[in-house]
Parts: C-alpha cells; structure tokens; sequence
C-alpha cells in the first residue's frame, strides 16, 4: 500500500452495490459488476485497512493490517459446502485488524462489518479454537485474570449500547463452579463486544476513521483482556 493512500469515506454506491447484491445473488450478476466492486468496495476498503491500521496503533502498537483479501479483508465469497443457502457471495463487507502472533483467527482484533442498512464495529474473538477455549474458561475462574475479566466488562458496558458476547452454551462446563462469580461467562464460546447502529452519514467521508475509532477504543479493555489471557495462559 503506497505510503500516501488516504481514505475518504465509502460512497454511496459501496451501499447500492451491497443492496443489488442481496437482489440478484448468483455469479452472472456479481460477473458482470464486478468493476462496481472492485472500485466502489474494495479500493474505499484497501483504503480503510491502510488508515484504520494507523490509528489502532495508538492503542494497540502491534496491531496487524494487511489491506488484502483474506487478510484484513474478508473474501467475497460464501462457504456453501455446509449450508442450506447455496447463494454464492456474501452480502455484507468484513475488515478484520488483529493482535497477537497466533493464526488469524484465533488472535483478538478490530472487525468492521457494513451490510446495508446498518454498521456494526466489534473487538474481540468471535469463535474460541478449542485450546483457547480451555484458556479462556480457566482465565475466567483465575484469581487474577477472572477479575481483570469482569471489570473490563463492566467499563465497555458503562460506555452505552454495546452487546458482549457470545453466549452460547445452556450450562456450565463439568469441572466448573456453578456458584462462581464469574459463571456467566463460562456460558460463551467467544467473547466479543460490539455496536450496530444504522449507517451513520461519517460512512461516506474520511469521518469514519474519527466515528470507528472512538468505538474500538471504548471497547478495547475486551481486545486488551483478551492478548493478556493469551500472553500470560499460552503454554
């Protein structure tokens, strides 16, 4: 990525494209515009990964953001191999930045999703591996690291209307305290926090960085807790 690539917003015809999409999903229509896609989503998106990636770094120094597909930029494409929706592109932008030195999914980041009509930022994992899931399960029962867990929760949520998740599981794993003060928490395969709201009008100009940012910062003490579980629990 040149060293003066500047991004100014996603236009509006970023939005309209997603909108056809969700429309006319099959590989004749995404063929015949994909020009469209490549100028109105994925040059604005390359743009965003190069200058959101700079103003993490206030934040979170090592920060990783690689303006590529399948990097920071999710693929186009649907894995349809297990679904019941055979429709082969997905409807929705993901941008991913992430922390840490593990496989990239399996490290804490900074996602960015627009699937029209609403914005949603998040920070977090989203789906534990099964080995940070027994990490992340003895973290929140640590002497230490449990409690660090429950105050970073309670600073994104005195912050206003951000969901922390993921809550999956009806019970509590065998081998854990259904008592504990932290049992809710043992409840999630992931550990997310995240705010939609509908596209804001900072979507379409080089506000979007100031309008992203101040929302993965509120929420960075989950990010934060995250790459220290990783750092202190790692083997």
């Amino acid at each position: 990525m040149p060293t003066g690539c500047t991004f100014n917003g996603f236009p509006k015809e970023s939005v309209e494209f997603y909108r056809e999409l969700a429309r006319n999903n099959n590989k004749e229509w995404f063929s015949a515009h994909k020009s469209r896609f490549e100028e109105y989503v994925m040059g604005p998106a390359r743009d965003f990964v190069y200058e959101m990636g700079k103003r993490l770094r206030e934040i979170a120094p090592d920060i990783v953001a690689d303006p590529r597909v399948n990097k920071s930029i999710f693929r186009p494409y649907r894995d349809t191999r297990f679904s019941k929706d055979k429709s082969p592109y997905k409807t929705h932008l993901g941008i991913f930045l992430w922390t840490g030195t593990l496989a990239k999914m399996d490290c804490p980041g900074y996602y960015f999703h627009l699937e029209p009509p609403i914005v949603m930022l998040g920070v977090g994992n989203h789906c534990f591996s099964k080995p940070l899931l027994q990490m992340y399960r003895d973290s929140v029962v640590d002497p230490i690291l449990g409690p660090a867990l429950a105050k970073a929760v309670r600073s994104v949520r005195k912050e206003g209307d951000y969901e922390i998740g993921v809550k999956h599981y009806k019970m509590i794993p065998r081998g854990y305290d259904k008592e504990h003060e932290n049992a809710e928490f043992l409840l999630f395969s992931g550990l997310t926090a995240a705010h939609t709201a509908e596209i804001p009008t900072e979507l379409y100009s080089k506000e979007l960085l100031d309008y992203a940012f101040k929302r993965f910062e509120l929420m960075s003490p989950i990010q934060k807790w995250l790459s220290r579980m990783i750092g202190e629990m790692s083997p």
